[in-house]
């Protein structure tokens, strides 16, 4: 179906402004300005199309998470790709990436060829998936395709799925050799095995959360993010650092070729909340210090970041378990583009500025074809959001799988009233129109 959308205001590449757009055969055919009471038979594309008067609401492109744990295929009692994809569709997110420390671990082509067959089944929206690393799998991860596949992650930090890699001459080879972006997760294994050791004889297995930004410390952070960036500076790799938790971490992305990613839990909590929230919000890296928030605030403000979720779901009976037996991650991709719009109304940000971070900036750092931007001839993946609308997260409107969210009973004011996935309107007010549909898989430039 072709859509005129109109009596709206369009937010993009740093303008805002009232007006519309048509989509024909899934792609943005026009963007168009409305002045004053324009009429719906002057509009550019009236006749033959479904008119929708969007009352006022705002047009963004769809969201790309380019950070997210589905848990497909293995872990798949925490979330899937049916749920999780769902669970997108509700937050205005139209395209993920997600990682390879699933069961088994995405370490070989075959793998990640089921993965994205998995996905072409199941996935609502548009979807790609990461080739992950080992210590033995070089000659696998050096077959990527950069044309049909996001990136490699590399893991320099244990986190859920153990997939660290500590062979230097790998991970040299890996940065010399990689035919496209790595994203890495960056923590300092000593360290953080030393501080776990030190808060264990201190507090046994009754450790309070707020000891885990002292575990997986600011530190920690540092001297992996610096190795890593080293390393890419050295070889001239297209290098991503994922979930920057710190303010001294952002001084080292001084190459054109070193972005960064901030996750919306560090641009929203502080560790001042391990108290009240605890283990609904224990996740690698450690939330750190109010100072270290109000500097990743500011860095996302220049649009130089991209701001993704880190989404990664265990069941409330695995996440209620005493910290050293608490798994770390929190779902967050339902919610990633409302905390958004409600920094945009507490005045963090501005609306354009969020629109880059989320959109724009992983379009144009992973390099993707077609997709970021309210543009003719590209893909109409959009969110049609109400900025100011308020309203609270309650467990009865949580699409994932797993059952919870770490902002269960905040009030939030922006809500995504609808979201189309390649023209197609795939949700809402509030329900899923469209379940039938499949996304397409990225391809990348």
């Amino acid at each position: 179906m072709n859509y005129l959308l109109y009596n709206a205001f369009v937010v993009n590449e740093g303008k805002y402004f009232k007006g519309g757009l048509c989509l024909k055969d899934g792609i943005i055919e026009s963007v168009f300005e409305e002045k004053g009471e324009t009429a719906e038979r002057e509009m550019p594309c009236a006749a033959g199309y479904s008119p929708i008067d969007l009352q006022g609401a705002c047009i963004l492109p769809g969201v790309i998470d380019s950070h997210v744990h589905f848990r497909q295929p293995g872990l798949t009692h925490k979330g899937d790709i049916a749920s999780e994809s769902a669970a997108a569709l509700r937050g205005g997110v139209t395209s993920f990436m997600d990682m390879p420390n699933t069961q088994p671990q995405t370490l070989s082509q075959r793998l990640l060829a089921e993965k994205y067959e998995a996905a072409a089944g199941t996935s609502l929206v548009n979807y790609s998936f990461y080739m992950g690393c080992s210590e033995d799998n070089m000659e696998e991860v050096l077959k990527t395709d950069p044309r049909s596949v996001c990136g490699i992650k590399l893991f320099l930090g244990s986190s859920t799925g153990n997939m660290l890699v500590r062979n230097p001459r790998y991970i040299d080879l890996l940065f010399r050799e990689a035919p496209t972006l790595i994203a890495a997760h960056c923590e300092d294994e000593a360290t953080i095995t030393e501080n776990m050791t030190e808060y264990k004889e201190k507090y046994g297995e009754n450790a309070p959360f707020d000891v885990h930004a002292l575990i997986r410390s600011r530190e920690a952070c540092f001297r992996a993010s610096s190795f890593a960036t080293e390393l890419a500076r050295k070889h001239q790799t297209r290098f991503h650092l994922l979930h920057i938790s710190t303010e001294k971490e952002l001084e080292l992305l001084d190459h054109e070729l070193i972005s960064g990613e901030i996750c919306c839990n560090y641009l929203w909590f502080s560790q001042e909340d391990y108290k009240k929230k605890t283990w609904r919000i224990k996740c690698n890296p450690a939330i750190k210090t109010p100072h270290d928030r109000a500097s990743l605030q500011q860095a996302v403000k220049t649009g130089k970041f991209t701001v993704s979720t880190d989404h990664a779901p265990h069941t409330l009976e695995e996440k209620q378990k005493p910290y050293f037996s608490c798994p770390s991650g929190a779902p967050g991709i339902q919610h990633s583009l409302p905390m958004m719009l409600e920094l945009v109304h507490q005045k963090v940000f501005t609306l354009p500025q969020a629109v880059q971070a989320m959109c724009h900036r992983p379009a144009q750092l992973y390099r993707i074809e077609r997709r970021g931007f309210l543009r003719e001839g590209y893909a109409a993946d959009l969110a049609i959001v109400k900025p100011d609308e308020p309203w609270t997260v309650e467990r009865s409107d949580i699409a994932y799988k797993c059952g919870w969210s770490p902002l269960e009973g905040e009030r939030l004011h922006g809500k995504v009233w609808m979201t189309f996935v390649n023209g197609n309107l795939v949700y809402g007010d509030g329900r899923i129109v469209l379940p039938g549909y499949r996304g397409e898989r990225l391809r990348f430039l």
